[in-house]
């Protein structure tokens, strides 16, 4: 099974992206599973203009980002919040693909504050019904990421790593279950 963990956020200093590199490490290691990590800031992708609907309509110089996005089983979305919402630069990605029917999403969201970006995860619920997504039930919401990990996603404050493994295992078998 090939997971792909989509880090959402553009800006330079990311937190979110210490959540990703985290996830990325955890399900690098499981057996029978290719994880990748794509992110947003690796691609300056152009607002939508037209859905690559498949793999050879998406233009060459995101070919490698279309053959991910193809060729992935499930997703983890990982988001930041800004201004009560989920990342524009994670929207306009997934937009620029077809609906990704049956495929799993996993959610997870991380602040410096203390509600974890929980509007951000509430609307990509939403978002992930409109993809035609299956959702993964158990999300993982992260406040003071930036004191939980560290830039390369190291986990800090150990006490998470009990809703880190809820978080992943509930994900795994979901997907599972859909992929097999």
């Amino acid at each position: 099974m090939k997971i792909e963990i989509i880090s959402g956020s553009p800006r330079e200093a990311s937190i979110t992206v210490r959540i990703a590199k985290h996830l990325h490490g955890i399900l690098k290691e499981k057996e029978g599973i290719e994880t990748g990590l794509i992110d947003v800031r690796d691609y300056a992708l152009p607002f939508v203009q037209k859905v690559w609907t498949t793999p050879e309509k998406v233009p060459a110089e995101f070919k490698e980002l279309g053959d991910r996005m193809f060729s992935a089983d499930a997703f983890i979305l990982v988001s930041p919040e800004y201004n009560g919402g989920y990342s524009p630069a994670l929207k306009n990605l997934l937009d620029h693909f077809p609906k990704q029917s049956h495929k799993v999403f996993g959610i997870a969201t991380g602040t410096d504050g203390a509600l974890g970006a929980m509007r951000s995860a509430q609307q990509l619920v939403q978002l992930v019904a409109a993809l035609f997504g299956v959702l993964s039930p158990q999300l993982l919401i992260t406040p003071h990421a930036d004191k939980k990990f560290d830039t390369e996603g190291h986990l800090l404050e150990k006490d998470f790593q009990k809703s880190i493994d809820t978080f992943v295992s509930e994900f795994l078998w979901l997907a599972k279950k859909i992929y097999t």
